[in-house]
């Protein structure tokens, strides 16, 4: 198993070798970055959640099950193809919204 490029390739990594070790001096730092964490973590597990909703959607749609959930206002197979997919776009654009200034 052993090969001439042996000697080069790293023996081990080192995660925390550039890790910035400046702790936190104030409360208002530490709040800041607290409630900086929690928007990142609910705005990605919401974008989760509807990203998941528009999936079981595409997946309805694409399988014409029993379920028709946008014959009841739009009567072609196109317009309601157009809807799930205006759906997927506020989707990623609420994503993309999200992580402005990240």
């Amino acid at each position: 198993m052993a090969d001439e490029n042996d000697s080069q390739r790293p023996m081990h990594s080192d995660p925390d070798k550039e890790a910035i070790d400046e702790p936190t001096t104030s409360g208002a730092q530490e709040a800041d970055e607290t409630a900086w964490m929690m928007k990142e973590g609910v705005s990605i597990g919401l974008i989760s959640i509807a990203l998941v909703l528009v999936l079981a959607l595409v997946l309805l749609q694409a399988t014409d099950s029993a379920i028709d959930i946008f014959g009841l206002f739009i009567d072609s197979a196109l317009g309601q193809w157009l809807v799930v997919g205006v759906l997927a776009l506020v989707v990623l654009g609420a994503f993309a919204w999200s992580r402005v200034g990240v």
